[in-house]
């Protein structure tokens, strides 16, 4: 199993946060609570569904990442993007992703 975080959308405006080791949601995915087992993932799941329960995030999920140099990289595209922001020009205070980053 390799390592995975907890992310969801907050409800109030649609951004995505990431659960951090405080149990709060995080804007920043570098800040995420990584799971490195079983045990862990079943904890971010239960967490997840009762923060969904409450209103406070949508389209919860466990997604899978990998650790480089200290850095969280999503595996997938999607979660790259959503991390980094949109890959084009969108609206001001929405810079484009890093294409680095969301290389696959």
């Amino acid at each position: 199993m390799g390592d995975k975080v907890l992310t969801a959308n907050r409800l109030t405006d649609g951004i995505a946060v990431w659960l951090d080791a405080n149990g709060k949601w995080s804007t920043s995915l570098q800040e995420a609570l990584v799971a490195r087992h079983a045990e862990a993932v079943a904890a971010l799941e239960e967490i997840g569904k009762k923060s969904y329960a409450d209103n406070e995030v949508v389209d919860v999920a466990v997604v899978d990442v990998q650790e480089t140099n200290g850095i969280l990289w999503p595996l997938r595209l999607r979660e790259r993007i959503r991390a980094q922001g949109p890959t084009m020009e969108y609206a001001p205070g929405y810079a484009p992703a890093d294409p680095e980053f969301i290389a696959v």
